[in-house]
């Protein structure tokens, strides 16, 4: 019988140590190691060091043909748009998103949508009979999709051998484990050495592969630190039970920008693609009728979107003022309503403010803070913000109206949609070009003059 030991694994960088301690000689990160049982045989050794092919050469770097493998453009545009411009040659991809959010769906789509590709289809968290119960949901049909119920990752290699697939779907990482390793699937020792052998597969045979990856209860991608670094594209599924919008979001991408977004509709059938964003985060009704509505123009990576922010401004109810925010940074909200308070005297310290995004979205972008303190005052003073009218500027400590990056998107993007008026910081007015003849380019320096121009002084 081969000798056992444990050890203990950093759960953030992997780093192996004998014994227990409370840091992380690797990353410094405090209480992240956790004991495993290792095999210590000679005989046997993790097989992600070997190698599946032929060893490797070094060549010259004017050598190498970077274009001799072009994308696979999938039919599905908001996939290609999140992977940089489609499927890459040797890639591996970690999909990563809540219980139940819709991942295996999503990628079973794109195996079916891909027939003309020979897929391998490995689940490791349902039967072949719940996948093809869900396939036939969908209605795409691909003959050349092969469906494997299978945890160990020998076995997948096995299978790979055998079908020689053009694509490789793992549902999920965390269910995968070897039998070179003695610890349970979903530990760091397992997660780590599955990945690495599939990571090896798809770089010497120029396989692309998903992988599914579950997440903590923090919202990071369950097991080592180290798989995200070791993966090429990172990809995060985001959406609310309660809406049926879905949100595919790039963090990482080694053959593409970063902060991508995809954005799809969950239906009975699948999930669907929409083309055209700005419309389902923008209220048809309502928005020439209620006070505390402002449209804001922000960017998702190249990608212009036309936000509608809420703003409820009620008397103070209890003895602290209360400050909600959804879909909103609430520690940039603070520093608004104190900006507010401090450069306009806007009385906000007796006031209770509730912030919304409409539409589910999360957005960091400082462009955002014009329309944010607009629809603040219009709630407050209960004053409508006039209809056909968008926000994109970013409010600085002493109440300056500053410049934000990529102007002309977000403008152009608002002049299709039929908005009529856009203000911004009057700093960029001269940087701006003349091609924009259907909506009026209005620019404010102050926040005294933003409120003067959108309320016409009422907002005192």
């Amino acid at each position: 019988m081969a000798k056992l030991k444990t050890v203990y694994f950093c759960q953030e960088c992997g780093t192996q140590h004998l014994k227990w301690q409370g840091q992380c000689s690797g990353c410094k990160a405090w209480n992240t190691l956790v004991e495993e049982v290792v095999e210590a045989s000679p005989k046997q050794q993790p097989t992600g060091k070997q190698s599946l092919n032929n060893r490797s050469e070094p060549k010259l770097i004017s050598e190498i043909d970077a274009a001799s493998r072009p994308r696979l453009i999938t039919p599905d545009s908001e996939f290609n748009r999140v992977l940089g411009g489609g499927i890459t040659a040797g890639s591996v991809v970690l999909l990563g998103g809540e219980p139940g959010i819709g991942k295996s769906t999503l990628l079973l789509q794109l195996a079916l949508q891909l027939s003309k590709y020979k897929i391998l289809y490995v689940s490791g968290e349902e039967s072949e009979q719940q996948i093809k119960m869900r396939a036939e949901r969908i209605p795409f049909v691909n003959n050349n999709l092969y469906v494997a119920a299978e945890t160990n990752i020998e076995r997948i290699i096995e299978f790979y051998k055998q079908l020689k697939p053009d694509i490789i779907v793992i549902d999920s990482i965390q269910t995968v484990y070897t039998d070179f390793i003695e610890s349970a699937p979903g530990s760091v020792s397992q997660v780590r050495e599955s990945a690495a052998r599939i990571i090896r597969i798809a770089k010497e045979h120029h396989i692309p592969i998903f992988m599914v990856g579950h997440i903590t209860k923090e919202g990071m991608i369950a097991g080592p630190k180290v798989l995200e670094h070791i993966v090429d594209t990172v990809l995060t599924f985001e959406g609310d039970r309660h809406n049926s919008y879905r949100i595919v979001r790039t963090t990482k991408n080694r053959f593409g920008g970063t902060m991508e977004i995809g954005i799809y509709e969950m239906r009975a059938n699948g999930l669907r693609e929409v083309t055209n964003p700005s419309e389902i985060f923008l209220s048809n009704a309502g928005l020439d009728t209620f006070s505390g509505v402002a449209i804001a123009s922000t960017l998702e990576g190249l990608r212009p979107l036309l936000i509608e922010t809420q703003a409820l401004v009620t008397p103070l109810m209890y003895g602290n003022p209360q400050r909600s925010a959804t879909g909103f940074d609430l520690r940039r909200l603070s520093m608004l309503l104190a900006v507010m308070e401090k450069r306009c005297g806007f009385k906000l310290g007796t006031k209770d403010v509730f912030i919304n995004l409409a539409g589910g979205l999360r957005i960091e972008d400082p462009a955002l803070d014009l329309a944010l303190v607009c629809s603040i005052v219009s709630s407050m003073h209960d004053l409508v913000i006039p209809a056909k009218t968008v926000f994109a500027a970013e409010v600085g400590l002493s109440g300056e109206i500053r410049p934000i990056s990529r102007l002309e998107p977000r403008i152009a993007e608002a002049e299709k949609l039929g908005f009529k008026e856009i203000y911004v910081s009057s700093l960029q007015l001269t940087d701006l070009s003349q091609k924009f003849d259907k909506i009026k380019i209005t620019g404010v320096s102050k926040l005294q003059e933003a409120f003067q121009k959108v309320f016409g002084g009422q907002a005192e």
